[in-house]
């Protein structure tokens, strides 16, 4: 999965980076002003909780909720209108610090408050590409929240009103499905469940616990475990589920369907 992301990464990267001229600026971004032939007018600036910073000649400029290149149209014509000739304006984030996205669960390198800066422009491609793609123990969908009223500066939750839940199938992200590659917004949270497992134990070569897909069946879960040995045989396995809060135990036919949560014992062949 690795190098599809990697992959997915170069082929997007132009794109991206002309979408970052489309970010909405917002508090505690960290802009870099850079105009031509005028050091003492070029520098990084803070947005402040109002949305504004503070620049060299012109005082409080309002730059919130506008577009970088807005901001550079706004710098460009007031520097304009008194006191220079056709400034040469540009502007970068240099911090993206006002919109985030939320990843949690099974990946590899969770960010500490769970947050990632979001840059105007992500897909979940490159969401799981920053935590390091997704691990051995994911579960086949990623499932992304979010909230139906615009852009948040906190984690949309599953349930709250206005959350809107879009699930993803993980397996053809993986092999490239393009309409799994979802676009995020601001204030998305993805979550990257855990897979259902089973546990194999008894006369089997590697007893332990195990994934499994919908529609596994006993002898798939027994090939996942390495095979019976030789002391044990198919004809003798049982399989240990928990039924209404109870604990039952049934013959395990090697055609039958393991659920979640199943424990799967190979006894031993008679002689």
């Amino acid at each position: 999965m690795h190098i599809l992301l990697l992959l997915a990464i170069m082929q997007i990267a132009p794109a991206a980076e002309t979408d970052r001229r489309l970010y909405v600026v917002g508090p505690n971004d960290v802009l870099t002003v850079t105009v031509y032939n005028q050091a003492q007018l070029s520098g990084k600036y803070v947005v402040e909780a109002d949305g504004t910073i503070a620049y060299p000649l012109l005082g409080r400029v309002a730059v919130g909720g506008i577009n970088v290149r807005g901001v550079e149209d706004k710098l460009r014509t007031a520097l304009a209108a008194g006191f220079f000739k056709d400034p040469q304006v540009i502007v970068a984030v240099d911090k993206f610090r006002s919109q985030q996205v939320f990843i949690t669960g099974e990946v590899r390198q969770p960010p500490a408050d769970g947050a990632l800066e979001f840059t105007g422009s992500m897909t979940l491609i490159e969401a799981l590409a920053r935590v390091g793609s997704t691990t051995e123990r994911a579960g086949s969908e990623v499932i992304i929240v979010r909230s139906t009223g615009g852009a948040s500066a906190s984690a949309a939750r599953p349930g709250a009103p206005g959350a809107e839940t879009v699930r993803v199938d993980l397996q053809k992200l993986q092999r490239g499905g393009v309409a799994e590659n979802v676009v995020l917004r601001a204030g998305d949270t993805i979550f990257v469940p855990r897979a259902l497992t089973i546990f194999v134990s008894g006369h089997v070569r590697t007893p332990g616990e195990y994934v499994i897909r919908p529609g596994m069946t006993v002898r798939q879960a027994l090939a996942l475990a390495g095979g019976v040995t030789d002391r044990g045989t198919e004809r003798r396995v049982q399989i240990i589920r928990l039924v209404g809060g109870k604990q039952v135990t049934i013959d395990g036919d090697p055609q039958a369907t393991v659920e979640a949560g199943d424990t799967i014992v190979v006894k031993e062949r008679f002689l």
